[in-house]
């Protein structure tokens, strides 16, 4: 007999959560998803957003699927659902083989309520034969603000998960999200066919937190975290920096001062992130110092200070991070001690990411000349053109959206597999024609040592079946154990719908890469204007996300003090050392082997997939100006 669904949200709020009362906001989205409503939650970091869909999930018939890029985040949420009754599981990277077969049985069987999946996870062609057929009563996209290549964190993946939904027949979506500013909001109603009575914004006003500015010399920096320390309140604190080395420095030498400071960054081993994540959690003064990977799904309440070692980013990175401070209502303190040198490599990052005219129109040339169905690699492609992988999926994803490809399901080209049973117990298990069909595919496979492996292209051609009829043979011998199953070479299924004129594509993709890069640029020179703007600071980053305050906070830095240290953003251009270093380059370089923007991004020591090849190169001069700024060095090698 199927389980009683509860009918009461706050008696399921009481008796399942252990709260009396919904929190601003909750209630009204609660109700909404309740009605078959879809919605969108704009709430602060820490404000309970994930209550919004945890407990309509539980009132719900079918399946709840919540679409999160945060590892962490959906580890963490379903360890909290688990202690308290609810089939809940996630599917990630971190699984074993064994794991993900439990998840996707318990999937099939329809045992879940909720089921955690990467944004990537959605459009895969595995997931989507386990899925498919069963009800979905809900969709959430967390982090709703990367559909929107106006947001500060834009990931092409997520302009396709509302085609999934559709493709999914989900019966309803909440989009989540805890920054975002009026044009990002019109972006994630439009996509997701949002009605404007199921927008819910909560506010960003947090005042408790305290906001102060000094932007200081790097050489100083040290020391005025130091006294700063010192002179307030010791507590939980997180000190953001830009690059990998800076968190290890900065780490090293607050621990030489006695300091309870350790680094992280994605430079580090997984466990090792975790180990410090889960120490953090649990100390009362511990410092991390850390990229901007530190935070995501972090669940603290305590955090009493958060510094900004260098600038943040952009205006939606700085309030996600000083979110992370204060959550349990008590006073916090927030500092941006970044200066002026911090401007060239964060806009450094921004002119490394922009790929070259010719990469491009390599790309757009290699697309076209295909077939009307084809398959790349996103590896391969990558090197090849020596575009960003994250860059080369978005240019693909401009190009569907422009009518030029579409993209099809991703797939595994090979797979491996060796037998749990005896072979003979698997073969004598299926009779008739399955048992046939299992007999032809098996003996397609190439046995080697531990692993025999098939070619799905070629086992396609040699059976003359469906490709869909082997994925779904192997998960169902995965799933019952009699394989332990693995696929490798991941590959992205495209078809062409339009050759069009290979110049004429590349300079609409072009427009796009340059709109991109002013756009990034801009929100770089608002953090700028942010921090040099006379007025109150709170007051000024509220405006900024569509919220008016009225009068000033009264409690930042500037109310309190009414003086602004001010940050320089002009650009410099090169020393005399610095464009000698140029010169030599120059001599040096085979003629025409490198473009302006490519020869600057080398000099300036920005990896591409490329350059592991020739980091080195004939003169070694991979990275000698990396403390120059690009734009400079550009001009300077485009005039030579």
């Amino acid at each position: 007999m199927a389980a009683v669904l509860p009918t009461d949200p706050h008696e399921t709020l009481k008796t399942v959560f252990g709260f009396d009362a919904f929190r601003p906001g909750q209630e009204r989205i609660v109700e909404q998803v309740l009605q078959g409503n879809s919605a969108l939650a704009v709430f602060p970091t820490g404000s309970g957003k994930s209550l919004c869909y945890q407990l309509p999930a539980l009132m719900l018939d079918g399946l709840t699927i919540v679409v999160s890029p945060l590892i962490a985040l959906m580890k963490d949420q379903v360890d909290f659902l688990q202690e308290r009754g609810v089939r809940v599981a996630r599917l990630d990277s971190t699984l074993s083989a064994e794991e993900s077969r439990t998840v996707y049985s318990d999937v099939r069987a329809g045992a879940l309520k909720l089921l955690y999946v990467a944004p990537e996870r959605i459009s895969n062609e595995r997931f989507f034969a386990a899925i498919e057929g069963h009800a979905i009563s809900l969709m959430v996209i967390d982090e709703a603000h990367c559909i929107s290549e106006w947001g500060h964190n834009f990931r092409p993946e997520y302009l396709k998960l509302a085609i999934a939904a559709k493709a999914l027949k989900v019966e309803r979506v909440l989009a989540l999200t805890a920054t975002a500013t009026p044009t990002v909001v019109e972006d994630i109603l439009r996509e997701f066919e949002i009605a404007p009575a199921g927008y819910v914004n909560t506010g960003f006003h947090r005042p408790n937190l305290f906001l102060a500015f000094s932007p200081t010399a790097a050489s100083e920096r040290m020391e005025i975290l130091r006294s700063r320390l010192e002179d307030i309140p010791a507590g939980p604190t997180i000190v953001y920096v830009t690059l990998q080395k800076t968190a290890e420095e900065v780490a090293a030498g607050l621990a030489r001062w006695g300091y309870p400071a350790k680094a992280y960054h994605a430079g580090m081993k997984s466990d090792v992130r975790a180990n410090i994540q889960d120490w953090f959690m649990a100390s009362a003064d511990g410092i991390v110092v850390a990229t901007i990977a530190f935070g995501m799904g972090i669940d603290k309440s305590d955090i009493r200070r958060v510094f900004h070692y260098n600038l943040p980013k952009t205006l939606e990175n700085y309030s996600q991070e000083i979110g992370r401070a204060g959550r349990d209502g008590k006073a916090s303190y927030c500092e941006v001690l970044g200066g002026d040198e911090d401007l060239m490599v964060l806009e450094n990052f921004i002119f490394g990411d922009t790929p070259t005219e010719e990469a491009v129109g390599a790309l757009v040339e290699y697309v076209l000349k295909q077939e009307d169905e084809f398959d790349i690699s996103m590896y391969h492609l990558s090197r090849q053109t020596d575009i960003r992988p994250l860059v080369l999926s978005t240019l693909l994803t401009y190009l569907e959206l422009e009518g030029v490809i579409k993209f099809t399901a991703p797939f595994y080209s090979e797979y491996k597999f060796r037998y749990v049973e005896k072979k003979e117990w698997v073969l004598a298990a299926f009779k008739g024609e399955p048992g046939e069909f299992l007999r032809s595919l098996l003996a397609q496979a190439t046995a080697k040592t531990m692993w025999s492996y098939l070619n799905l292209d070629t086992v396609v051609q040699a059976l003359g079946c469906e490709r869909s009829r082997i994925v779904k043979a192997f998960n169902h011998l995965e799933e019952t154990g009699k394989l332990e199953v693995g696929v490798t070479g991941l590959r992205q299924g495209m078809r062409l719908l339009q050759r069009g004129n290979a110049a004429e594509v590349t300079a609409a993709l072009m427009a796009k890469v340059a709109r991109n890069e002013a756009g990034n640029l801009q929100r770089t020179r608002q953090v700028v204007e942010f921090l040099n703007v006379d007025d109150c600071k709170t007051r000024h980053l509220l405006k900024y996300f569509g919220e008016e305050l009225g009068k000033p906070c009264g409690h930042c830095g500037y109310c309190q003090s009414g003086t602004v240290t001010k940050v320089v953003g002009s650009e410099r251009g090169l020393s005399e050392s610095e464009a000698a270093e140029v010169e030599r380059f120059l001599e040096e370089r085979p003629v025409g082997s490198k473009s302006a923007r490519e020869a600057a991004r080398y000099l300036c020591g920005i990896a591409t997939p490329q350059t592991g090849r020739d980091k080195k190169g004939k003169a070694g001069m991979f990275g000698v100006l990396e403390e120059a700024p690009f734009q400079a060095v550009m001009r300077a090698l485009e005039v030579s």
